[in-house]
């Protein structure tokens, strides 16, 4: 299980995080959530402009309502801070837990990505940035705890996007852990 991490130990890393690279980092994992509470650590991963990333179960998750507005096409992806889950988990199969499809090693912040951005990732792949916020949830808290949910959800996380961030794909590719991410001026 995760490694449950005090807010006064999350505080103190705060430097590290916030010292993220702002232009270009690296992918670091990708995650495929085939079916409700599955993980899947993929060595390759497709990303798609309809299906987002091929394989996973986003789009069955999303309300008709939500489809018949176009709302869905704002959580297609979610990415968050490889740097903040690596403070909450020792392994990469519990770090999958938090439910993201892909972890960066970059700079998420509101601050430096704001909405409407735009994330190259690898030879093809880019997605954009939605203003929708990604927030902890009940799965998150029971996965990481209440401290991590405070930390991630307080003023300065919220600002910095430790939870992570809501994109849509905008040109598809194939993604690999490794591959570069680059913001897009």
């Amino acid at each position: 299980m995760p490694t449950l991490t005090t807010t006064a130990e999350l505080e103190a890393r705060l430097d590290h995080l916030r010292s993220a690279p702002a232009d270009t980092g690296t992918l670091e994992m990708v995650v495929r959530r085939p079916d409700h509470g599955v993980r899947e650590l993929l060595d390759e991963g497709v990303l798609d402009e309809e299906a987002g990333l091929v394989g996973d179960n986003w789009l069955g998750r999303a309300t008709s309502r939500a489809i018949a507005e176009g709302r869905h096409l704002e959580t297609m992806i979610t990415v968050m801070s490889a740097r903040m889950v690596r403070l909450l988990a020792d392994s990469d199969d519990v770090r999958a837990l938090a439910g993201d499809q892909l972890y960066v090693d970059l700079d998420i912040s509101h601050d430096n990505l704001p909405a409407g951005s735009r994330l190259a990732i690898g030879d093809d792949a880019v997605l954009e940035v939605s203003a929708k916020p990604h927030t902890g949830c009940k799965k998150f808290l029971a996965r990481f705890g209440e401290d991590a949910v405070a930390f991630v959800n307080g003023e300065e996380g919220t600002r910095m996007r430790l939870r992570g961030l809501n994109a849509r794909v905008v040109r598809g590719g194939v993604v690999r852990p490794g591959d570069v991410v680059r913001r897009i001026r």
